[in-house]
């Protein structure tokens, strides 16, 4: 081997951070991983929750809600804190606190109880994102960034995917509780191996003497009203509901003093001039169009198998494990490809993969099941890996060192705002669009029609000696067959228009400028 050669292997070995520091990248991951997970590890056990604790339906709901407002609001924060305390410290006590909230989750006897932990867990866990997609662009080199967020990127899409189908074998194959003690141990390694190996920076303690301590109130209120609304909007009928009135109206006034206050302070609780760069405000846009994809699949799909087919938790995680189990498969490819593609290309086909796949899926019937999905999700998976893994780098990659912790935190807040803004209109089109459909077919149920006399008199006979009136019974069974018909129509229009969004936001790939693979 050449002089020169020699010199390329060792500069190309040297620039890789030491293993110590490697070590301590892996425990974030798995912190990342844990804390996305718990957005929706409960989705599949709510009603097993429900029962455990003796709570309504209103108050089982505010078992994610709580989690995901608190989560929200601690994510622009991360930032702040790294700079604060350090990276080693602003994680390990994050990771502790979200460790310690598990086993109080598990441990509690009352909703409330359980409530206020998860909002706990949240919050604690909330910096663990942002943190780790920060380390990762502050301690590896541009060369091996494809490979670093696909790892990154298997976590953010694979994380909320098989939430639902873990969590529906825990609470199967032990209980409940068990959703959040499985976080204890891995929990106690992630702190002692962050503490012990992620030692990358020094704390600035001057930063907490100039902390705009206003504009933090003043960003809790205004992420944490933004995603009470959005969460609990659809289900409140929107503006019919006071309370959704007067948060909404608390929401916008602190969201105006918010930014206002920001752009003009020395010293920002949230430094928002990230997106003066080009690349970070588009990737951030298309970051909020990828969550509404992430989340909100994630949570439409339930809804279908649960109210159309009545599928239980397992069957339906078993359905949804397709999406997870290929972007598992194709992240390391993805990774590859991006260190050697143009970004735009990569996020231009991934965009397109995702509307395609989300618009196979606008004809279903009654009967569609696993293989009527699986296709689709194939190409789905496919596609979210690779706007994910092009995204971060786009938006990221850009930016200098000092900035990117901050960035981190605002890019991950536009994604989670993307599946809350997704969630809340996807139970808005779905409530509109089942009316809608159920008035156009309701008058096809004329008695004097001789296709519905047929079907009244079978099942007449079907009913005759077990209910009182067999006729009106029948009636009501036609009723009900009509009702899943424009449910049915109803998920078709959903997965139609949302793969319409994503095929209309690809112009925006061609605004990006081309950085370096």
């Amino acid at each position: 081997m050449s002089e020169a050669a020699v010199g390329s292997v060792r500069q190309g070995v040297s620039d890789m951070p030491p293993w110590p520091q490697r070590i301590g990248f892996i425990a974030a991951v798995f912190g990342m991983f844990m804390a996305i997970l718990d957005i929706q590890i409960v989705a599949s056990s709510l009603n097993e929750i429900q029962s455990g604790l003796s709570a309504s339906e209103d108050e089982i709901s505010w078992v994610q809600t709580a989690y995901l407002i608190a989560e929200i609001v601690m994510i622009p924060l991360s930032g702040m804190l790294t700079r604060i305390l350090s990276t080693r410290v602003a994680f390990t006590l994050s990771c502790a606190g979200f460790t310690l909230a598990s086993l109080g989750c598990a441990l509690t006897t009352s909703i409330e109880q359980l409530v206020i932990l998860r909002a706990i867990q949240g919050f604690a866990g909330g910096a663990m994102i942002p943190i780790t997609q920060a380390v990762s662009f502050s301690i590896f080199p541009r060369r091996v960034m494809g490979s670093v967020q696909a790892v990154i990127g298997m976590v953010v899409t694979m994380a909320p995917s098989v939430g639902p189908t873990v969590g529906g074998y825990i609470t199967e194959l032990m209980s409940w509780h068990w959703l959040f003690l499985a976080n204890v141990v891995p929990g106690v390694l992630v702190c002692w191996a962050a503490w012990t190996f992620l030692d990358i920076d020094e704390a600035d303690h001057a930063v907490a003497r100039r902390l705009d301590v206003i504009g933090l109130v003043l960003i809790a209120v205004f992420l944490g009203s933004l995603e009470f609304v959005l969460e609990e909007g659809p289900g409140d009928d929107w503006f019919a509901s006071d309370r959704i009135l007067i948060t909404t109206v608390v929401c916008v006034l602190a969201g105006v003093w918010f930014f206002t206050r920001t752009l003009r302070h020395d010293h920002p609780i949230v430094d928002l001039h990230a997106f003066a760069n080009r690349n970070f405000a588009l990737g951030a846009g298309l970051g909020f169009i990828i969550g509404i994809a992430l989340y909100g699949l994630v949570y439409i799909m339930p809804l279908f198998f649960g109210y159309v087919r009545h599928y239980s938790s397992l069957q339906i995680g078993e359905v949804m494990f397709v999406t997870g189990l290929t972007m598992f498969c194709c992240a390391p490819v993805v990774g590859q490809l991006s260190n050697r593609l143009d970004l735009r290309v990569l996020l231009l086909a991934g965009l397109l993969l995702v509307g395609i796949g989300t618009m196979m899926n606008a004809d279903l019937t009654v009967e569609s099941g696993f293989w009527q999905f699986c296709l689709p999700q194939v190409i789905r998976g496919m596609g979210l890996i690779l706007c994910i893994i092009p995204a971060s780098r786009i938006a990221l990659g850009t930016l200098p060192p000092a900035e990117v912790g901050n960035a981190s935190g605002l890019f991950n807040v536009m994604r989670n705002l993307g599946g809350a803004v997704g969630l809340a209109l996807l139970d808005t089109v779905r409530d509109i669009r089942e009316d809608f459909h159920w008035n156009a077919l309701i008058p096809a149920i004329d008695t004097g029609r001789e296709v519905v006399v047929a079907e009244i008199a079978k099942y007449q006979a079907m009913l005759a000696g077990s209910v009182p009136d067999a006729y009106h019974a029948a009636v009501g069974m036609i009723a009900q067959r009509v009702s899943q018909q424009a449910m049915v129509m109803a998920f078709n229009d959903i997965f139609l228009w949302l793969g319409l969004i994503y095929l209309a936001s690809v112009p925006l790939v061609f605004l990006l400028r081309k950085i370096e693979a």
